[in-house]
């Protein structure tokens, strides 16, 4: 239940206010050129503290390799990466011990082990995500490398306001320039007046997660259950707090007609 592919292969593993969280890669290809830099940055990017918008927890999340890199390259064994708990409190949740957080999973995994970590959620935290982020960040130098493979999120609603974004030209800069990550100038300080808002209230906010991949090739997934999109689906819907997930149009498509719903693909021939 900590490992998540089949060919490519991750298993996370740590709690929240542990020693330090991490990933195992099993199935990465050998003789990858591995930038570290570019794993850190994607780490920087889900980094607590980043502004008052965010948890105040201030963790500097470096990334240490401990195996399976040699010289810049992978070897196309295990890579174990780790990242240290510098600002881990566990005291700080004395207090909630004995109190089930509404949701939360600590009256679950009580309920299903009998024992639960109480400090910070343990591993229903979504520091869990630490090991994620570092693994995608190698898939997708892999996926760069070996299709030009390009993958790009941003947030695309925060409670009522929904930014405007095209998907087909929208790039990391748009993305980065923005502290909620939101590419639309206009919405997206919006976005971080309405969260700032609700900090103050001591209330809290939904939103939603847009996601585009560029240069995907084809073929990708496995009939029936392995479908890309029921890969996607699960990953997705395993991240702390999320409740939907869709494709493309996804439920919209129950308004459409079949004439409209479709996904129209064009063959070159040669001349």
């Amino acid at each position: 239940m900590n490992t998540f592919g089949h060919l490519f292969r991750i298993t996370t593993w740590g709690e929240s206010h542990g020693g330090a969280v991490g990933v195992v890669v099993d199935g990465c290809p050998p003789q990858i050129n591995l930038d570290i830099s570019a794993i850190q940055f994607e780490l920087d990017r889900r980094r607590p503290g980043q502004s008052h918008l965010t948890t105040p927890r201030q963790e500097s999340d470096t990334v240490e390799i401990l195996s399976g890199v040699f010289e810049g390259k992978t070897l196309g064994t295990p890579i174990s990466m780790l990242v240290w708990n510098k600002d881990a409190r566990p005291a700080a949740y004395e207090h909630l011990k004995d109190v089930y957080r509404p949701s939360h999973a600590d009256f679950t995994y009580q309920e299903k082990y009998g024992i639960r970590n109480w400090q910070g959620g343990g591993r229903a935290s979504a520091r869990e995500t630490i090991g994620r982020v570092a693994a995608g960040a190698i898939a997708k130098q892999v996926l760069r490398e070996v299709s030009g493979t390009e993958t790009l999120a941003y947030v695309k609603q925060i409670h009522t306001l929904e930014a405007e974004v095209d998907a087909d030209t929208v790039t990391l800069e748009n993305i980065e320039a923005s502290p909620v990550r939101c590419p639309d100038p206009i919405v997206g300080p919006k976005m971080a007046e309405r969260i700032d808002q609700a900090r103050r209230d001591l209330d809290s906010l939904g939103g939603i997660i847009e996601s585009v991949a560029r240069n995907v090739p084809v073929g990708l997934g496995e009939p029936v259950f392995d479908k890309l999109k029921a890969d996607l689906a699960k990953a997705m819907m395993s991240l702390p707090a999320t409740m939907g997930f869709q494709i493309g149009s996804g439920f919209a498509g129950v308004t459409m007609t079949g004439s409209e719903h479709n996904d129209p693909f064009y063959l070159e021939k040669d001349d």
